[in-house]
Formats: C-alpha cells, sequence, structure tokens
C-alpha cells in the first residue's frame, strides 16, 4: 500500500442493536420437506418449487406446473413458535390445513397421499 491510502472499517452491527436475521428452514428441516418433495415429483403430482425467505417467514412453495400459483406453502414463523406452532401447511387459498411445533408432524398430511399413490 502506498502511504497515502487510507482503510475505512466497515461499520458494525453492534452500536445499538444487531441487524434483524431472516428467517430460514434448518438443515434438517430442508431435508425433510426435500424428501417429501422428491417423493411427490417421482410420482408426477408435483412439478416445481419456490423458496422465500423474509425477517419474519420462510416458504416453500409447491407447483403443479411452474405458471400457475402454489398448490401448498410450507411456512415457518418463528414469532409463532411458542403459541400455534412455527410450522404450518397452507392450501392454494392460503386455508391452514396443518400446524404444528414438529415439521414432521405437518408433513404427516402428505403421507395419506403418498400411500393412495401406491395402491
Amino acid at each position: 500500500m502506498s502511504e497515502q491510502s487510507t482503510i475505512i472499517p466497515f461499520q458494525t452491527t453492534h452500536h445499538k442493536r444487531a441487524a434483524p436475521q431472516s428467517t430460514f428452514f434448518e438443515r434438517k428441516e430442508f431435508e425433510a420437506i426435500l424428501n417429501i418433495y422428491g417423493k411427490m415429483v417421482a410420482s408426477g403430482h408435483w412439478k416445481d418449487y419456490a423458496i422465500s425467505a423474509s425477517k419474519d417467514a420462510a416458504t416453500f412453495a409447491i407447483f403443479q406446473k411452474a405458471s400457475e400459483r402454489p398448490i401448498f406453502r410450507i411456512t415457518k414463523t418463528s414469532s409463532l413458535r411458542n403459541k400455534q406452532g412455527a410450522f404450518a401447511l397452507l392450501s392454494s387459498q392460503g386455508q391452514i390445513l396443518k400446524r404444528g411445533q414438529d415439521l414432521s408432524q405437518v408433513l404427516k398430511y402428505f403421507e395419506k397421499k403418498l400411500i393412495k399413490l401406491v395402491q
């Protein structure tokens, strides 16, 4: 470096309060969702997905066709963790189909559909 260069430090977030973090699925949660998603894709019922994360919630949207609105949405809302449960399964109309503290319990909704596909 030359003698005239100056170093400007990045602003740190510890001055007043930490910057809000995005809510997202943890690794095991994401693996459980992708496991169900893979089975339903293999059966030909689902075709596409989208993921979004914000400060308040994370969403995994499931599509039959990419041009349509999602047929299901799996959401994780951290603020509801101690109340109704952080995880919810919503229909295409926004109706809550299942809600709970444990993602595996919420994903059991799809086991009925998988059993019907095998028969």
